[in-house]
């Protein structure tokens, strides 16, 4: 049975790190359905979120191989009920004086914003869980999506724990 899942993973923050966590994917014919990398709070290691599907033997699989990579610090699948995630979409939507009202009610009743803002379109920016980015797109395609750009999963534990406490 596939599942999604949520991959977070620390590297170090060099040249080609990236290249060689994504080859591992790759390789093992794994489609990675979001991949988020940013530096965290200490410079010298970044973090990686992947979303991705899959079985519960080629999760492990995937994980195993991962930790042998030599810049690769942690592992760890973040479990759904322990996780905070976040993502960002920019929707671009068609404007008209028929619509104009009904998108800019959406806008307000989903917590998005508008960031720009012309006669022929309206450009929103819209933060959150992914199903409600994912309820607000579906909302907005009847009134004509432009054009839209997602930024991916950014997850992490609720509470005090963190990546770097757990024994792996």
């Amino acid at each position: 049975m596939e599942n999604k899942f949520i991959i977070a993973v620390y590297v170090d923050n060099q040249f080609g790190v990236l290249t060689r966590v994504t080859g591992l994917f790759t390789r093992r014919g794994f489609n990675i359905d979001a991949l988020t990398v940013g530096e965290t709070e200490c410079p010298e290691y970044s973090r990686i979120t992947i979303s991705l599907s899959g079985d519960g033997y080629a999760k492990e699989q995937l994980i195993n191989q991962l930790r042998k990579l030599f810049n690769v610090k942690k592992v760890e699948v973040l479990e759904e009920e322990e996780a905070i995630k976040r993502e960002l979409a920019l929707v671009k939507i068609k404007n008209n004086k028929e619509t104009r009202g009904d998108v800019l009610s959406a806008v307000e009743v989903y917590r998005a914003k508008v960031i720009d803002y012309n006669l022929d379109e309206m450009c929103v920016e819209i933060t959150g869980d992914p199903l409600k980015i994912d309820a607000f797109i579906k909302l907005m395609i009847p009134y004509g999506i432009i054009e839209m750009c997602r930024t991916g999963i950014v997850a992490l534990e609720r509470g005090t724990t963190t990546l770097l406490q757990k024994n792996t």
